[in-house]
């Protein structure tokens, strides 16, 4: 980046995750602070292509780290994934004056911005996605909020359940990553739980540890599904025609999204916020803030894109272990 960085904008894209206003609330401070302008562009990568923005100010993100979704509002654009879009996206900044993009996002969004790059823009990625699932970073803004808000419901659950001698079905959030699903598991301590990186052996995933728990002495039972393994209604059915148990199903579902976000997503926003602004004003571009550990670091878009995030072996260890599962 040649010359220094006067005004930025700032999206989300893709679902929304509690502790995305975090995010932009600490970009538009630290913006303000380094003496550059900070845009507002609504529903995402749809709004940058017909121009939906609005400035931001100190006063207009005031209080906004507490509240969930997002202010700038999300959207997934079809017009984007083509030339014709990126080049109106494009086009929209230099109307705009814009000198660089912050987006908050998961791989769709980082993909976006790396076209917006090749486009000549200067960009910046933050981790925004309840799935964790952003192969370069250990943490994602709005997992742990998502985590606490399935353990609070299934915590509910289970006080009707052991009124009964139930087996409750709850699917989580998760196509293709089952990171959720299976840190919910561990701490609601589930009878069984289904990842989609792991082909689930039924009688042996799910069967045997229902009858284990049985003939310890359970009169309830508790399977968490990721939503990216099978139905949760498949699921039950197969339950219940190997033991006859009273099978219930609970979709989760969009209430995962939403809430005030924790105490770690509204601190893990605020940070990813500070560093994406003080990158861009240094000169970086295409990098992607990420977590490794406590620390916050940064790689370029396209070696985060490469990489691949497989399930926390520590965590599916303990879970089997913990289920009776051989």
């Amino acid at each position: 980046m040649d010359q220094p960085v006067r005004r930025i904008g700032v999206f989300t894209s893709g679902g929304d995750a509690p502790g995305m206003n975090a995010a932009i609330r600490s970009v538009v401070r630290t913006c303000l602070h380094m003496g550059i302008e900070c845009i507002g562009v609504r529903r995402g990568y749809h709004g940058l292509i017909n121009g939906d923005f609005v400035p931001l100010t100190f006063e207009s993100v005031s209080g906004l780290s507490r509240r969930g979704g997002t202010m700038l509002y999300s959207a997934r654009s079809e017009d984007f994934k083509a030339k014709l879009g990126q080049e109106k996206a494009a086009a929209t900044c230099k109307l705009l004056g814009l000198d660089a993009l912050v987006g908050i996002g998961g791989d769709g969004t980082f993909r976006g911005l790396l076209c917006l790059a090749q486009q000549g823009l200067s960009v910046i990625g933050i981790p925004g996605t309840i799935d964790n699932d952003i192969a370069c970073s250990t943490y994602t803004i709005g997992y742990d909020t998502a985590c606490n808000t399935a353990v609070e419901c299934i915590d509910k659950l289970r006080d009707t359940m052991q009124s009964h001698e139930r087996c409750s079905v709850v699917e989580v959030m998760g196509h293709h990553a089952g990171h959720l699903a299976l840190n919910v598991g561990v701490a609601c301590g589930a009878t069984a739980v289904l990842v989609p990186e792991r082909t689930p052996d039924y009688e042996q995933d799910v069967i045997e540890p229902i009858r284990r728990a049985r003939l310890g002495g359970r009169t309830h039972f508790m399977v968490i599904v990721a939503e990216g393994v099978d139905s949760a209604y498949n699921v039950a059915q197969k339950i219940k025609d190997a033991t006859s148990l009273d099978t219930r199903v609970t979709v989760l579902g969009h209430v995962q999204r939403g809430g005030a976000p924790t105490s770690r997503d509204r601190t893990a926003a605020t940070y990813m916020g500070y560093e994406a602004v003080r990158l861009l004003a240094e000169g970086k571009t295409c990098r992607v803030v990420a977590m490794q550990g406590d620390a916050y670091v940064d790689y370029d878009i396209t070696e985060a894109l490469a990489m691949q995030k497989g399930l926390d072996e520590q965590t599916y260890t303990v879970m089997r272990a913990l289920t009776g599962v051989q």
